[in-house]
C-alpha cells in the first residue's frame, strides 16, 4: 500500500503582486451550493484583463496585438459560495519573447490561504491574423515586470 501524496502548501496572500475584488453572484453557486468551477477561469480572466486594461499596455479595441491562451489549469483547494467575496491574486511566473504566464490565487473573504490557484499563459499575435506571434511590446513589459516573482 503507497502512502497519500503529500498535500502541496496553499499559496498566501504575500505571494501575489496585485489584487482584484471580485463579488460572488448567486448564480456562480451550482447545485452543491459551492462555486462552479467554471467560474474561476472567469475570475482568472476577469483579473489579468482587467490589470492590463488598468495598465494601459492593452487597448481591447486598437491594439495591435492580443493575447490569445493557449494553456490554462487550475487546483481547487477549498469551498467557495455566494455570497463570499472573492480577491483575485495575480502574479507573473514568466515573460518570454512573445508570451506571458499568469498565475493567481482565489481567496475567500478575508483568508489568507487560498481557495484555488490557477494560471494560463498568454500567447500574444497580430491582431489581424490572429495566428503570428508577436514580440510583446515595451508597454506590455514594462506593466508585467513588476508582477514578475523569483
Amino acid at each position: 500500500m503507497s502512502a497519500a501524496p503529500r498535500e502541496r502548501n496553499r499559496p498566501k496572500r504575500a505571494d501575489f503582486r496585485h489584487f482584484l475584488e471580485i463579488p460572488t453572484r448567486w448564480g456562480d453557486n451550482d447545485a452543491y451550493a459551492h462555486v462552479n468551477n467554471v467560474t474561476y477561469y472567469s475570475f482568472f480572466d476577469t483579473v489579468v484583463s482587467r490589470f492590463l486594461l488598468a495598465s494601459g499596455a492593452i487597448d481591447l479595441k486598437t491594439s495591435p496585438l492580443i493575447g490569445v491562451v493557449v494553456e490554462t489549469g487550475c487546483r481547487y483547494l477549498a469551498p467557495i459560495s455566494f455570497p463570499d467575496l472573492v480577491t483575485a491574486g495575480l502574479r507573473v511566473a514568466r515573460i518570454g519573447n512573445t508570451s506571458v504566464r499568469y498565475e493567481i490565487g482565489i481567496f475567500r473573504n478575508e483568508e489568507d490561504e487560498a481557495s484555488a490557484e490557477g494560471h494560463f499563459v498568454h500567447v500574444y499575435v497580430d491582431r489581424a491574423t490572429q495566428t503570428r506571434p508577436t514580440p510583446l511590446p515595451p508597454a506590455l513589459r514594462d506593466a508585467v515586470a513588476p508582477l514578475l516573482v523569483g
